[in-house]
């Protein structure tokens, strides 16, 4: 399949260049419909557990991809599907006794609190795979009628790889097969079946006595979707048989991704997605996370150790999406110390700045941008971040005018846009204000034993005193 080139004035309006896995390329980014909505899919969670933040490096790269189009004027259709039925999660429903709607509810609503937690931003549409069977049903169908997939006798249906290449299409899109290399197999109805083996994979599952109530019926039998035709039936209804932007980790390339590709492209003829990144895996204090080795974390399990969302996701989007990251609770440590000094900065601007609406500063936004789009190289967006920050509170020890104040806290705001890790300036309670008045008042009248008790008092509160050009005010601790 080609997809046909934009014009030459187009490419030089749009300068994000992303990292194609489908070309093996950094590839300019252009949508499909120029000027209109770009469709990003992003592979979501399995809902049979609490996700680990392993998973969440994969989540918080979406959430910066959709807001580097935004950035970059695009309009986005987020779609994040949400995976609540496939082989974990009915081994968990058949151990617990729990039905499954109820069982996946506790799981899908943790996630999204964690999303929240981390500052991603919601997608546009949250499909279900248990609200999308007819869709799968319509899908298998079209395969089956085009001979691309085949009624097996153990009761499911299969799709055929060798069939599928018959009509000129390849299998191997993602990354180079070498088939003859490569463990043959007749065929696998596991969803995530091994690395190493070529084999028609299951787009239905025949009911079996393991399945207990999980099970639908369908022309071919009672049974349940394979996990990959979920993700080609959610998307396609979606975002059009063609789109411009899927996303997922790199474990998902084969045979997740490709499988999606084949039987996308085997149903409707049609090429599938046009833009295809993947983010690299996390590590733990150097090595793969496990619970054994005790460096295994929820995102619950950090907020519980004292750390802050922000800090976190500022540490997770510290490294560039597709080198393998290295988490560690040092990191963390440093993460924390780095927003400290960007909250530090935007308090003494918003001392001085007013409330009239200003440009940002156009130097740094300009290489700012020029960084994320170099392929999203978030290192170097982030070091222009840190040389404004310096160059800031240089400035603002040498005096600021509330005008380059203003437009200098419109600046960290634009980047904000994408970061998100910005902290939102407090309101300070009518009670503690009026202790910093009093206090105030005790200091001009040298009545010192009282100044004392009340910032005492305050401490006790949890907030302190700060001198400020606008005299003293009330700072959290």
């Amino acid at each position: 399949f080609n997809f046909s080139p934009c014009t030459a004035t187009l490419r030089a309006l749009m300068a994000l260049r992303l990292f194609n896995t489908l070309t093996r390329q950094v590839d300019l980014f252009e949508p499909l419909n120029h000027g209109g909505t770009v469709g990003m899919y992003c592979c979501g969670p399995t809902v049979h557990d609490f996700a680990h933040i392993g998973n969440f490096r994969t989540f918080v790269f979406a959430d910066l991809v959709r807001r580097v189009l935004q950035f970059r004027g695009h309009e986005v259709n987020h779609v994040m599907n949400i995976t609540d039925v496939e082989d974990k999660i009915i081994r968990r429903v058949n151990e617990t006794g729990i039905p499954l709607p109820e069982y996946t509810a506790k799981y899908e609503s943790a996630f999204l609190q964690d999303l929240k937690t981390l500052n991603c931003l919601e997608p546009h549409h949250r499909p279900r795979a248990t609200e999308h069977i007819p869709e799968m049903l319509d899908l298998i169908g079209r395969l089956i009628e085009k001979e691309i997939a085949y009624h097996a006798e153990d009761g499911s249906v299969y799709f055929s790889i060798q069939n599928y290449q018959s009509c000129g299409c390849n299998y191997g899109r993602l990354l180079n097969l070498n088939f003859d290399a490569m463990r043959q197999g007749e065929r696998v109805s596991n969803d995530e079946y091994e690395k190493d083996s070529v084999a028609d994979f299951a787009l239905w599952k025949a009911r079996v006595p393991e399945d207990g109530d999980v099970h639908w019926s369908s022309p071919w039998g009672d049974g349940r979707p394979g996990w990959h035709i979920e993700c080609s039936a959610m998307s396609m209804k979606l975002l059009g048989n063609t789109f411009d932007l899927h996303l997922g980790g790199e474990d998902l390339i084969f045979p997740h991704h490709e499988d999606e590709i084949a039987q996308s492209e085997g149903a409707t003829g049609q090429p599938f997605v046009k833009h295809w990144l993947h983010g690299a895996h996390l590590l733990v204090e150097g090595k793969k996370m496990s619970k054994s080795l005790g460096n295994f974390y929820t995102l619950a399990d950090l907020l519980e150790q004292g750390h802050e969302g922000r800090a976190i996701r500022q540490l997770m989007m510290s490294t560039h999406y597709r080198e393998t990251f290295n988490f560690t609770l040092d990191g963390l440590a440093g993460a924390k110390t780095a927003l400290a000094r960007i909250d530090e900065c935007i308090a003494k601007l918003r001392e001085v700045a007013d409330d009239e609406p200003v440009e940002p500063q156009a130097e740094p936004i300009e290489k700012f941008t020029a960084a994320l789009d170099d392929d999203l190289n978030i290192s170097s967006a982030w070091a222009t971040v840190f040389d404004w920050v310096r160059d800031t509170n240089r400035r603002i020890d040498e005096g600021l005018s509330s005008a380059e104040a203003t437009a200098a806290l419109a600046t960290w705001q634009k980047f904000d846009t994408v970061l998100a890790v910005g902290k939102e300036e407090s309101t300070v309670p009518a009670d503690i204000q009026a202790k910093v008045e009093q206090r105030t008042a005790a200091r001009d009248a040298k009545d010192f034993a009282t100044a004392d008790a009340l910032r005492d008092e305050l401490h006790a509160a949890g907030w302190t005193i700060e001198d400020t050009p606008n005299g003293p005010r009330a700072k959290p601790l």
